[in-house]
């Protein structure tokens, strides 16, 4: 049994891992999808205060109040800054660490300028707007549209633009660390984060490497921000195993 910590993505909510916990449990993992503050299921709390620290704070006491030991932690897209920002405060906690088509951020880093967004910095200013509105996104499935672009809210311009931190390199942590990068749109001619993040997974001993083949539901934009949804069929080809092997442990990993 593994107890997994999955931490979802901007605009979005723990909504996204609706059709994740009824498998995870039922093959008797403990699961936990934290609601990050300001956001989703939480929006009616949003507010120019919520930065990057409120989100690795929704995490992080999760983790200690729920006091679970020896999880598998799990980061989709913006997700990857806030299971960054958290190992500051209970790395000892990890025993693996996964990042989903997300960001792998060093210290010091920001969503911003990592993910070209183009949003400033802070918050205070004449006619500045604190709110990033959701970016568009397409989808194969009408259904699935309808359904998620509701859900989608926007999101606070602090989370983006607060520097993570991070004290010393990802790889030197005792812990085991995978990507697992989507493929089902080509790689695009300028990369992006997504794509260097999994490079590095690829190309260092530290990490294990997994891709998702299948086409994905809901595409993502260029600043590599947007909600992942897999098909109902998608397939995570693992290039080794790995204590997140359990999210694909019946061969299927949904996020919607």
């Amino acid at each position: 049994m593994a107890v997994f910590v999955l931490v979802h993505g901007a605009w979005g909510g723990a909504h996204g891992f609706r059709k994740v916990r009824g498998p995870l449990r039922a093959a008797g993992h403990e699961v936990f999808t934290p609601s990050l503050t300001g956001i989703g299921e939480r929006a009616h709390l949003t507010s120019p205060q919520v930065c990057l620290t409120t989100h690795v704070t929704d995490v992080v006491n999760t983790i200690v109040y729920e006091d679970l030991h020896d999880i598998v932690l799990l980061g989709f897209s913006y997700g990857g800054f806030v299971v960054t920002g958290a190992l500051e405060h209970i790395a000892e906690r990890v025993r693996h660490l996964v990042y989903l088509d997300a960001f792998v951020p060093d210290d010091g880093d920001t969503v911003d300028a990592t993910g070209g967004m183009g949003v400033g910095r802070g918050v205070i200013g004449l006619g500045r707007d604190w709110l990033v509105p959701p970016l568009p996104r397409q989808f194969d499935d009408p259904a699935e549209a309808a359904w998620a672009s509701v859900r989608r809210t926007p999101h606070p311009v602090g989370c983006f633009t607060e520097p993570v931190r991070l004290a010393r390199p990802l790889e030197d942590y005792p812990f085991t660390r995978t990507y697992i990068k989507a493929t089902g749109e080509p790689r695009p001619e300028s990369g992006g984060p997504f794509w260097a993040a999994a490079d590095r997974a690829k190309t260092s001993p530290a990490w294990r490497q997994a891709s998702a083949p299948d086409p994905v539901a809901g595409r993502r934009n260029n600043a590599g921000q947007d909600h992942f949804l897999g098909r109902s069929d998608s397939r995570f080809e693992h290039q080794s195993n790995t204590a997140g092997g359990s999210l694909a442990s019946s061969g299927r990993f949904r996020l919607f």
